[in-house]
């Protein structure tokens, strides 16, 4: 379906308009930002960063890219995808943001998605310069911005959609910059996701239970759907890319890293929760 870039852009030092002037975004107190040459530009300022260089390291992106372009996790992609187009008019112009955007596969299956003539509006975001160095060399279409949830380069009220997968939501940011009726698409991980490869990197696992997800303020529920499916790994080179695009990478301990290192085949569980949530007027 038709893609274009979301351009609806805040200066993410005085929350001012950007305005694109050549290779260049610009507001009007002249605080600009640089395009780079692949199409993505840095809306992160220094006084917002925690580290030199924040977000996932360039090998848990490139893990990632293999992982996900192998089509391992398409079941969630889908799921998501019709969850973003339900109940559009086949005429509808859908401004989407993927809030935490990693390298891009999400808003590419959305991009991908049969569609019955919506428009596309597109903006991936994510703290990690690699993830989105590697996004805007995939897929030029969205814009795509180094930055943060906890301060987006948003203006308000200017979106029909946020998308937070596996990522960290700032529900006061997705609802500041939700028109009101728009929504907010959740994915988290279920009690058993990935259970087999944590079974294998830690000692024992605790207990787990679903529990139930609180409405965040300015926020309504609209559904939840679990997706649960099983995915065979072959061959050391995917189990490794699996644990290299998770927390438990860097949770296990050096045997419980070996422990998985020394697979060759692998089944594990994936057990994911869609939750939508409707921003209120």
């Amino acid at each position: 379906m038709p893609v274009t870039p979301f351009l609806a852009l805040a200066c993410p030092l005085d929350g001012a308009p950007l305005h694109r002037h050549g290779a260049t975004w610009r507001c009007a107190a002249g605080h600009s930002f640089d395009i780079a040459s692949q199409g993505y530009a840095n809306l992160l300022p220094v006084q917002q960063k925690r580290s030199l260089d924040p977000g996932d390291s360039k090998e848990m992106v490139a893990a990632r890219r293999r992982f996900l372009n192998a089509g391992h996790y398409q079941p969630i992609a889908a799921a998501v995808s019709r969850a973003v187009l339900a109940e559009r008019a086949a005429d509808a112009t859908i401004s989407c943001l993927d809030a935490g955007c990693g390298e891009g596969y999400y808003l590419r299956q959305l991009a991908a998605a049969p569609g019955a003539g919506q428009t596309l509006v597109l903006l991936g975001l994510d703290i990690s310069k690699w993830a989105v160095l590697s996004a805007a060399k995939q897929d030029q279409r969205p814009n795509w911005i180094v930055g943060t949830n906890a301060h987006l380069p948003v203006l308000p009220a200017r979106l029909d959609r946020v998308l937070c997968m596996f990522g960290f939501p700032v529900y006061a940011e997705f609802a500041r910059v939700l028109k009101a009726g728009g929504e907010l698409l959740q994915v988290d991980a279920g009690p058993d996701h990935l259970r087999e490869l944590r079974e294998i990197i830690y000692p024992a696992l605790k207990p787990e239970r679903l529990a139930e997800q609180d409405i965040p303020a300015g926020f309504r529920s609209l559904s939840t759907e679990s997706i649960r499916f099983s995915l065979s790994l072959d061959g050391q080179a995917q189990i490794a890319d699996l644990l290299s695009m998770t927390p438990h990478l860097y949770r296990a301990s050096a045997e419980g890293r070996a422990r998985a290192a020394a697979l060759n085949t692998l089944v594990v569980t994936v057990d994911v929760r869609l939750t939508r949530f409707g921003r209120q007027a």
